[in-house]
């Protein structure tokens, strides 16, 4: 089963929310988070992840209570990003809301009331702003209505700020609390007769607003997936079979139950060589009383495997085969003019080869689950999910209930970038909590992660170019091969789908005359799934690197270059080129067009917010690089730099960036700067490497993270103003920092970077 996912998604309709109060089941449902007062209901149909209609009925409640607070139920899963503060932001400023007594509580995982929960692709802020804006403002209608008929006046000449209903001319006003009783009574106005607040008029979006669990995070009191306990509870440490589609022939549990603590030993069935996206792989599970048992007793297992085909596996045979298909033709997936003509022209050529290895999430909370299987069948699951919907239709699927049975409460996620969105972890806690008929909580190790992960793909990509007789760039053949995401699942997946090729490498924007891009056979040997910016990872480095070499060449600034192949400006819709469908991030190309002036704004700024062409000395340089992604437009510039050791050091990154509507700004910006220090690990020091079928690293010291003398020690992040509708900005970040860094690298050290990772030692 593959999750509805937005990089994967063809055209949406039209939005066709409404608003309502709910009626008496929904509010029972909801009183143990809401509490009492007047509750109203979005019923939202917005655009779905596929392009169908979705119904969304309803998927957040506004509560307004007698003491003044209001309580805004969050509904996507908070992971750093600041989505469970931005979206009840965006109600709270069109209310009128005092933000200090605004109170949010997370809602637990349920299609049927609150709609699509997944916190992925960067997709929440544009699928919700609109929606979020008229929650709040049919609130404030009402609010406006019912003083106003209490005042005797007209309703025109009220308004809402701070948590009070204000009439101007009189100076009355009074709290919304107040107005609990008569808003109970109230009908709901149409949404066509709503009137938004216009953007200079917000007080919040727009504005720097810190995340509403900044307190509770930095004093320890924050719930994350670890900190649920239940009395009785068990904890299951599993060992997995070392290599994907590995099966467990027999085993001995003798000396494990050995072990002071431990309790019993549960085999969990794999799904085999195409294990899927949301199936657990074979293995045994340990579970104890605590956690020191459980490991202790993963030790003293004794597993004779049987593991199948991919025990041959090796990561570095796959790499060398897949650069050597990239000099044959492929699949073709979009032409534009004759390449082959063009390149038999005689004009000078370039050609270069780029790789990049596989990637693991490696979040700091390693994936956990608790789950506590009931007498009646019914299974309740606390979980640091992205999706908790499909956590829990997949629970539902491996017990054989009804998905009205499974409860899945949502905690706090120490990261995410994409690989808690798969639920793996989850079935596993229930398959377990239902073998013993306890509360099993499931715990991974650091080791489990990085050698059990979704991987991001590696990738290898040859890049053919040339130019006329006028220096000009007149044909662009491009060739990407890794193993597609839906390999995972099933065996006929061996190209990229169209969702993966148009995450930056189909939508190559350049007025080039004559494209040709193909794709090629890949098998997935292990477990693929997406990770933070996807595909425009490998084809952005590539891009990218290409065209600073291109320039240099031609003796060009390479933001002048780019700047000349954007051309004159125009929105690009790709449509008639492709032999494929053209997701565009689930939005339709109408209303988010590839746009070549807003791309140019962002590369202006950065360079004059960067010191472009005056800020490099003898020992320091900056390289450029820009991209498109998830519909955000960024433009990149890293300083590279020797200290007194010569060891290479990052000093100032500048990043330019139009997302749209920058509805808050401390969240854009963290998102960034964490995204530099994100895609600085992928640059310089994080590998997986398979021998034999199976991971090689174990923890942190094989596959790393940057430590904090690698990481960038300035990080600007320059916000173009903007009144287009908001995109996301949690994926943007990454692709085009590597690029800017192997540019600037390559002009400090002279020799041009094809490979991932960066070999150059830094500090």
């Amino acid at each position: 089963m593959i999750p509805k996912l937005p990089f994967l998604s063809k055209k949406a309709p039209a939005d066709k929310s409404k608003l309502f109060i709910p009626g008496r089941r929904d509010f029972l449902k909801l009183s143990s988070l809401i509490g009492g007062g007047f509750v109203l209901g979005i019923n939202f149909q917005c655009s779905g992840p596929k392009g169908e209609i979705v119904s969304f009925a309803p998927n957040a409640y506004l509560s307004i209570g007698s003491d003044n607070t209001v309580t805004i139920i969050a509904h996507r899963s908070e992971m750093g990003t600041g989505i469970r503060t931005t979206l009840p932001m965006i109600v709270a400023d069109e209310l009128g809301a005092d933000w200090e007594a605004v109170k949010i509580q997370q809602a637990v995982g349920d299609e049927a009331t609150y709609g699509d929960q997944n916190t992925d692709g960067s997709y929440s802020i544009r699928m919700f702003f609109e929606p979020m804006r008229r929650a709040g403002a049919t609130a404030r209608h009402m609010l406006v209505k019912a003083a106003a008929e209490e005042w005797n006046v007209d309703a025109s000449g009220c308004d809402t700020r701070q948590g009070m209903v204000v009439h101007e001319a009189s100076g009355q006003k009074v709290s919304f609390g107040d107005l609990v009783e008569l808003l109970q009574q109230m009908p709901v106005p149409e949404i066509e007769n709503l009137t938004l607040r216009k953007l200079d008029d917000y007080k919040l979006v727009g504005k720097s607003v810190p995340i509403y669990d900044v307190k509770d995070i930095t004093e320890g009191k924050a719930l994350f997936g670890a900190d649920v306990d239940l009395p009785g509870q068990q904890i299951a440490v599993i060992l997995r079979s070392p290599v994907v589609g590995g099966k467990i022939r027999t085993y001995n549990e003798e000396n494990a139950l050995k072990v002071p603590g431990v309790n019993k030993v549960v085999q969990i069935s794999g799904n085999g060589v195409h294990p899927g996206l949301n199936k657990p792989l074979e293995g045994l599970a340990v579970i104890a009383d605590h956690t020191w048992a459980a490991m202790k007793g993963r030790e003293a297992l004794e597993v004779d495997w049987e593991l199948g085909e991919n025990q041959d596996y090796q990561c570095a045979t796959q790499m060398e085969a897949m650069i050597e298909s990239t000099l044959q033709e492929g699949r073709l997936r979009r032409e534009r003019g004759d390449v082959k003509k063009a390149f038999r022209s005689g004009g000078k050529t370039f050609e270069k080869t780029f790789r990049a290895p596989y990637y693991a999430h490696a979040t700091i909370e390693p994936p956990t689950a608790l789950a506590d299987y009931k007498e009646d069948g019914s299974i309740e699951i606390w979980a640091p999910t992205q999706h908790p919907q499909w956590a829990r239709d997949s629970v539902a699927e491996a017990l054989e209930i009804d998905a009205s049975q499974v409860k899945v409460n949502v905690t706090l996620l120490g990261g995410g970038f994409g690989r808690k969105s798969k639920p793996d972890y989850v079935v596993e806690a229930a398959l377990l909590s239902k073998a013993i008929e306890k509360p099993v909580r499931v715990q991974w190790t650091r080791e489990d992660d990085i050698h059990h992960d979704f991987y991001h793909s590696h990738s290898a990509q040859r890049i053919k170019a040339s130019l006329d007789a006028d220096g000009k760039l007149a044909a662009w053949n491009h060739h990407t091969v890794f193993p597609a995401i839906g390999g995972t699942s099933s065996a006929d997946e061996l190209h990229p789908s169209d969702g993966e090729m148009g995450l930056g490498c189909t939508d190559f924007p350049y007025d080039v005359p004559n494209i040709r891009i193909e794709s090629h056979e890949a098998k997935a040997h292990t477990r693929v799934g997406w990770l933070r910016s996807v595909s425009n990872i490998h084809h952005a480095f590539a891009i990218c690197s290409m065209l600073d070499e291109i320039a240099e060449d031609q003796g060009m600034d390479p933001v002048a270059y780019v700047l000349s192949l954007l051309g004159e400006d125009r929105k690009l819709a790709f449509s008639e080129e492709m032999k494929g469908a053209y997701p565009n991030y689930g939005e339709a190309i109408e209303e988010y067009p590839w746009d070549t002036a807003r791309m140019k704004k962002v590369i202006e700024r950065v360079a004059q917010e960067s010191g472009w062409g005056s800020a490099e000395t003898e020992g320091k340089t900056l390289g450029f690089a820009a991209h498109k992604s998830f519909l955000t437009y960024v433009a990149c510039i890293v300083e590279v730099a020797e200290d007194e050791s010569g060891k290479l050091i990052i000093p100032e990154v500048h990043y330019a960036v139009d997302c749209g509507i920058p509805v808050n700004t401390d969240r854009i910006r963290s998102q960034f700067e964490g995204g530099a220090q994100f895609a600085t690990s992928l640059a310089l020091s994080s590998a997986i490497q398979f021998e034999n079928g199976r991971v090689i690293q174990n923890n942190f010291d094989g596959y790393q993270i940057i430590r904090m003398p690698q990481a960038p020690k300035k990080i600007f992040t320059h916000i173009i103003e903007s009144t287009e509708k908001p995109t996301g900005v949690g994926e943007p970040p990454v692709p085009p920092f590597i690029p800017a860094l192997c540019n600037a690298l390559y002009k400090l050290k002279g020799k041009r970077i094809y490979e991932l990772p960066v070999k150059e030692v830094f500090a």
